[in-house]
């Protein structure tokens, strides 16, 4: 019985993936992820072309679900009567605490995530922003619009602090660990708490 092409496809996605988490873009191998996958070097040759275009997909496989549950949950808080700052934080938090629950590598994925921010790849930085800078836009304009005494460079000043914490709290590389309860429970207090501590460091003059 042969394996339908996209299996194939989506086999080197999570097993590139789960390399690069472990070993950065530069220290995970083409001939490691063909190895992990179970694939010849062809199957990544006809499905991504090359190795930047492979680490592209991974994020994108990825972000695009993100950034449109994001964007999902933001059109609902402006739906709301009176909806605020933290109604606005709320749809940038809880989507992407949401990821880290997913069983197919979601954890794998913040690792990856944490790399690009730590790793100097300017090719891959300006994938992410050609491809989805105009989310965090959104996001910002609303943010501008609460925080009407802050200059563009101080918003996003205290923007990208904001999604440091958020990447970090994803990463669950904090002293709060998971204590009894459920995983569910666990991202609901993180939201919460990221949510109320964002707020007031967006507000602080």
């Amino acid at each position: 019985m042969s394996v339908p092409l996209f299996s194939t496809k989506q086999r080197i996605l999570g097993a590139a993936e789960e390399l690069f988490a472990r070993h950065g873009f530069a220290g995970a191998s083409l001939r490691q992820v063909t190895s992990a996958a179970h694939v010849n070097l062809a199957a990544v040759n006809y499905h991504f072309g090359s190795k930047e275009n492979l680490i592209n997909e991974v994020f994108r496989r990825r972000l695009d679900s993100l950034n449109s549950d994001r964007l999902t949950a933001l059109a609902q808080a402006r739906a709301k009567p009176h909806y605020g700052l933290e109604d606005t934080l709320d749809a940038f938090v809880r989507p992407a605490l949401a990821l880290t629950g997913n069983d197919q590598g979601g954890a794998a994925f913040v690792r990856v995530l944490a790399r690009a921010y730590a790793e100097q790849n300017d090719r891959l930085r300006k994938f992410l922003h050609d491809n989805y800078s105009h989310v965090l836009k959104e996001f910002v304009a609303d943010f501008g619009r609460f925080l009407p005494t802050l200059d563009k460079q101080e918003l996003y000043w205290r923007v990208d602090i904001v999604s440091g914490a958020l990447t970090y709290a994803m990463a669950d590389f904090g002293v709060i660990k998971r204590r009894g309860g459920t995983d569910q429970q666990h991202r609901d207090l993180a939201a919460q708490h990221l949510v109320k501590f964002a707020a007031a460091g967006l507000r602080a003059q």
